[in-house]
């Protein structure tokens, strides 16, 4: 039985940012968890060294990190402007009125590895993302939330 591969759709510049990261972690953090398991173990009888169970546990934590990111980059689908249709997509931005409330905001439809409510950056997997997407200007979506079911006007879709 083959694998099932997990594609993380994101923007080049997402791809970018988790690139750097990469790098800052492979070189000056690694250095650093490095230098304190080397201090550590200076200081004797490693069975009853806090500090060195510690730097153990950051650096155990650190190759997390690393190996997540990797698999991020690796499976990486970068979502081009050239995707974008009339349609709500990837990498739309999306302005929408609240049809019961009259309230008008703009969101930014991205993969789920980019995603940040707080910044207006919502994710095609989330119920709002699912709901709008395919959807053409003019249309009325509607989706069910924890407060009930609400209702959307697409009022413009920006590349």
């Amino acid at each position: 039985m083959m694998a099932i591969e997990t594609r993380f759709k994101m923007s080049a510049e997402r791809k970018k940012e988790l690139e750097d990261e990469l790098f800052y972690l492979q070189t000056v953090r690694e250095k650093e968890v490095a230098e304190q398991i080397k201090e550590a173990r200076s200081f004797g009888d490693l069975s009853e060294n806090s500090e060195y169970d510690e730097a153990k546990t950051e650096q155990g934590k650190l190759y997390s990190k690393i190996a997540e990111i990797k698999n991020l980059i690796e499976n990486a689908e970068i979502i081009s402007k050239s995707d974008v249709t009339d349609k709500v997509g990837l990498g739309n931005k999306v302005t929408v009125k609240d049809v019961d409330f009259g309230i008008i905001e703009t969101y930014h439809i991205v993969g789920s590895q980019e995603a940040d409510p707080g910044a207006g950056k919502i994710s095609d997997d989330s119920p709002f993302g699912k709901a709008i997407l395919d959807h053409k200007a003019g249309e009325i979506v509607e989706f069910e939330a924890p407060a009930g079911t609400l209702r959307f006007e697409i009022i413009k879709i920006d590349k």
